[in-house]
């Protein structure tokens, strides 16, 4: 009987603690290829929950994309609504609009372009050299968020 909860896929002990360096750096001010720290308040505690994320621009538009599915950060940022991003001492608190399956496409192809050398284990075979229709298939475990840096 198949599950019906929304995919996640938990990161090993070697991932978390990679992403807590990560992290680490961005709040330093070190970037590695693009990474940020974002925090976004929790849902139930309140607090500002930190996570570094890979930030992608496609066509203009600045997007968040959960490569693990739907994990904490999204529920979170499905209830705040936005956060922020920090690289160092720049602050950029930002809105945030989560986007339709049926928008991701272009999206997830890009960002797999650029990123899949670290996230392509999280899309189950899924890589940037994928058919339209198989990247199409996996956007609804991969959420998307439009972001917008408040000036």
């Amino acid at each position: 009987m198949p599950s019906s909860a929304p995919y996640y896929l938990k990161g090993s002990p070697m991932t978390i603690r990679f992403n807590r360096v990560v992290g680490w750096l961005a709040r330093h001010g070190v970037s590695l290829a693009g990474t940020a720290e974002m925090s976004v308040r929790g849902r139930t505690s309140g607090r500002m929950q930190r996570v570094p994320v890979n930030p992608h621009t496609h066509d203009g538009g600045r997007y968040l994309v959960s490569a693990r599915g739907h994990s904490q950060w999204v529920r979170n940022m499905r209830a705040a609504g936005g956060g922020e991003l920090r690289v160092g001492r720049t602050v950029r608190a930002f809105t945030a609009v989560e986007l339709p399956d049926e928008e991701k496409l272009p999206i997830l192809r890009t960002y797999l372009e650029k990123w899949g050398w670290e996230v392509n284990q999280y899309f189950q075979g899924v890589t940037a050299r994928s058919s339209d229709e198989e990247i199409a298939a996996a956007a609804h475990d991969h959420p998307v968020f439009r972001i917008t840096v408040r000036s």
